[in-house]
């Protein structure tokens, strides 16, 4: 992995994680142990209304996590009720956190290669529907990132599982001279409790 992205990580791996979040990311750790263990790919879809934000640094900060502890078959997307934008704060802020990002397609709603290691296919990042054919139509875990697409989609088809791991929208800082600080915590939350999650993994051999 890159040396910035390894300074970040070390940020992410000291940072404190509250009692009763634990208990919020239990039932994500339960869901990975057990695919691992049965060994069955672990195919996870982190959902929010306009996959512009949240989903985006989840599905981010949990395709590094996974493979900085060397998990195998872990494959995370992300989605929204809408397809909307990355917001280029997301990828700014991420550029700044040691991930190396290169817009592949720039249009209304631009594709962004996001590598986190010279070795490993990129992240392919941009706003889609949750059900799009870029996204996994079975088999998977559904997170809900914002408390909106947890109560406007109780059912998602597909899903073995639906998580609800909600977290506060950076977009409440966008123009005001406090919103890099914001977006810079919010992506250092989140990829923190998906190190926690991935670090509770307990590895096995796969046949």
């Amino acid at each position: 992995m890159y040396p910035k992205l390894l300074e970040t990580i070390e940020l992410l791996k000291n940072q404190k994680i509250t009692e009763d979040r634990k208990v919020i990311l239990a039932p994500l750790v339960d869901f990975i142990q057990k695919r691992l263990d049965e060994q069955k790919e672990v195919v996870i879809n982190f959902i929010c209304t306009h996959n512009s934000r949240r989903s985006h640094l989840s599905q981010v900060w949990a395709q590094v996590a996974s493979a900085y502890y060397d998990l195998p078959n872990v494959t995370c997307y992300s989605g929204g009720t809408e397809e909307t934008a990355i917001f280029p704060k997301v990828v700014n802020t991420l550029s700044g956190q040691g991930l190396l990002i290169v817009k592949i397609s720039d249009n209304e709603n631009p594709v962004y290669a996001i590598k986190y290691d010279k070795d490993r296919h990129p992240i392919i990042g941009f706003s889609k529907r949750y059900d799009s054919f870029f996204n996994p139509t079975y088999g998977f875990v559904a997170i809900m990132t914002c408390s909106q697409a947890d109560g406007g989609c109780p059912f998602i088809a597909g899903a073995d599982k639906r998580i609800p791991i909600t977290f506060e929208d950076p977009k409440v800082s966008d123009g005001t001279l406090e919103q890099t600080n914001v977006y810079n915590k919010r992506s250092l939350q989140i990829g923190a409790e998906m190190f926690y999650v991935f670090s509770q993994i307990k590895k096995i051999k796969w046949k």
